[in-house]
Parts: structure tokens; sequence; C-alpha cells
């Protein structure tokens, strides 16, 4: 009798698909690589749109400009994420790339990576499921806007950020938040001293703790204490939607 296979774990399967499709880029479209320092832009607002990005290693945020003209952090990016894709349709950027920490972001010119495509399908899938996983990032973050108290956003944050790490085959249980607490702020819609107080609070219940070195370097001993606390702050907004 053959033994059934169980499925790999979540994160096993996330470093692996990584790791394919880099492998499934460098053997099929010219690749050009660029090693990135904190505070270097990838690419621009406006700038005329003709390639996609890659990061290979590091971690980038995308800026926009609010309708008052300050900058909105508006997404995210770790290993394995692509870059740019707000430019296919519109045939420029639609926000400003920039790096928080040093890294290597690799650049595939668009055209060369639809010819790779129609050759590889394989190549063309990865492009769709990029897309999609967009796609449910960008819901997702608008339903915690929308719906989780302040709190719960800080503390999802920091789960996101660990799952991310996790999924990329990275230790999960100490990150080091390269954005400041104004820039976490600015990505959750509130404001410096919200972010700092939740964060206090996280502390204080031992979801987090703060290492010694920096208030930057954070340690989770268990990602689903951050899940529990997001539950249990939450649950009053719930109670209180369902008796109206």
């Amino acid at each position: 009798m053959n033994k059934s296979t169980s499925p790999a774990k979540p994160e096993v399967a996330g470093t692996r698909r990584i790791a394919d499709m880099l492998q499934l880029l460098e053997a099929t479209v010219p690749i050009q690589r660029r090693i990135v320092r904190a505070g270097d832009t990838v690419f621009q607002v406006g700038q005329s749109f003709g390639s996609l990005y890659v990061v290979n290693s590091g971690f980038f945020k995308m800026v926009n400009l609010s309708n008052e003209g300050r900058e909105q952090v508006v997404g995210l990016q770790f290993k394995g994420d692509w870059l740019g894709m707000d430019g296919i349709a519109a045939g420029h950027y639609g926000c400003d790339a920039v790096a928080i920490d040093t890294g290597e972001i690799w650049s595939v010119r668009y055209d060369a990576l639809m010819q790779a495509a129609l050759r590889t399908p394989a190549l063309l899938t990865a492009l769709h499921e990029a897309m999609s996983r967009e796609l449910v990032r960008d819901h997702d973050s608008l339903l915690s806007l929308c719906t989780l108290p302040a709190d719960a956003r800080v503390a999802g944050f920091l789960r996101y950020w660990a799952d991310a790490l996790e999924q990329r085959g990275l230790r999960n249980d100490q990150i080091t938040l390269f954005m400041t607490r104004a820039e976490i702020g600015n990505y959750l819609g509130m404001t410096l001293e919200s972010v700092s107080r939740a964060l206090t609070k996280l502390a204080r219940g031992d979801v987090i703790r703060f290492i010694e070195k920096g208030r930057r370097d954070i340690q989770i001993p268990t990602v689903e204490a951050l899940t529990r606390f997001i539950q249990h702050t939450a649950a009053p907004l719930e109670r209180a939607a369902a008796l109206h």
C-alpha cells in the first residue's frame, strides 16, 4: 500500500514557490540585477513604464501622494514580490518604489517577459498568480482598515510581517521593523501616537517584547498570541455591529 503524502506546510510551500519562480525567471528571460540600500528609489510615480521588478532580497515600500500632497505608504513588498504591475495598464508607474533595507532587485523588460511567457506557460501562470495575490492583499488591507480598531490593526500588521517572513523560510519570532512609527501609522491610517500606544499595549500584555538594543527590534513569542489579541480586540465591535 502506498503511503499518502501529507501536504506541505504553508511556509515550506511558500518558500518553494518563490524559489521556483525566481529560478524560472533566471532560466527564461534576461535579468538586470541591482543592489539597493535604504532610501534608494527603484522607480517613481509618473515614470514611463517599461519593466517589472522582482524582489530577490530586502524590503520595499510603495509610496503615493495623498490628495493633500502628503506621502502615503500604500504597500509593502518582500522577497518574491513583483513591483510595478500598476504601470501595465496606464503606461506609467502609479507610485514610488523605495527600498527600506539593503537588498537586491531584479529588473525584467516587460516586452521580453511577455515573449518568454508565450514560450513558457509556467511563467505566464506565475505572473497570473502574482497578480491574484496582489489583489487579495489589497482586499485584506482595505478590510483591515475599514473594520479593525487601532490596536488590532497594529497587531495585524505585525502578524502580516511575521507571516511574510515565515513564508520565505526566515525566522519570524524576531523582526526588525524597517519603518518608523510614523510610516506604520501612515500605512495603517493611524497617528504616530496611536501606533506607539498600541505597541506599548501589546508589550504590556506580553504579546510582543521590545529587544533591549532598540525599540524597532521586536520579539514575537508566538504568532498565535497576535491572532488572539486581534480577535479579542475586534470582538466588541463585531458584537455592536450585530445589534444594529
